[in-house]
């Protein structure tokens, strides 16, 4: 059942408070990204971090195997995927914070109760550390489980802890493939290229897409 408690308000309004902010930092953390060359060409370490945020971000688009890759090449594995997982660990607890608010809405108690969702978080729950540690571990699109832990009720500090588990040998696993390999900056641009279209090429299409018969608006008489 939703938590509807009337006298929380305050308590409410606090949290979408902290949701507006958290989401306004990625969004500027995004912009400026997009927007400077000179943060973009940097080999600092902190923009791997604060890359971190936009790249992990609820849907987000942007794919972080090629710049992890990159950084690989300029420094040992392990402070790669220290400063990947770092960043990634605190946008999931922002995503998790905005996904558990969002389970108390009446339109996300609908989703939970349809049959198919019903079904996918009752296979969640049978194992949800192992299956969070594996999506997180392999190169499966990881979004859909953020909104399965919401439909479940996982609690966040098990769902951080898969997070941590699960990132930090799949980040130092990609730096190190970049240290022994050197990738050519050319193939990791390419690469970007590729997962960037992978991930946007669907939400385009499904924009766009004409509505099937029946779906469209009545035809007047």
């Amino acid at each position: 059942m939703p938590r509807t408690d009337p006298g929380n308000r305050p308590r409410r309004r606090l949290r979408a408070a902290f949701l507006i902010a958290e989401s306004a930092f990625v969004v500027g953390l995004l912009i400026v990204w997009l927007s400077s060359p000179a943060v973009r060409h940097s080999k600092s370490l902190w923009v791997l971090f604060f890359y971190c945020f936009p790249s992990q971000f609820i849907l987000a688009a942007l794919p972080h195997e090629p710049v992890i890759l990159f950084f690989g090449k300029l420094y040992p594995a392990w402070a790669v995927a220290l400063t990947a997982t770092a960043g990634t660990l605190i946008t999931e607890v922002i995503n998790y914070s905005i996904f558990d608010s969002l389970a108390d809405l009446r339109g996300f108690e609908r989703i939970r109760q349809g049959r198919l969702v019903s079904r996918l978080v009752a296979h969640f729950r049978k194992a949800p550390f192992l299956t969070l540690w594996i999506a997180g571990l392999t190169p499966v699109p990881f979004y859909p489980f953020r909104f399965l832990v919401a439909l479940a009720r996982y609690p966040g500090p098990l769902y951080a802890l898969a997070v941590l588990l699960s990132r930090f040998p799949r980040f130092f696993l990609l730096a190190a493939l970049g240290r022994a390999f050197r990738v050519p900056n050319g193939l990791i641009i390419g690469l970007f290229l590729v997962l960037l279209a992978a991930a946007l090429v669907p939400l385009i299409r499904g924009r766009w897409e004409p509505p099937a018969p029946g779906e469209g608006p009545a035809a007047g008489p």
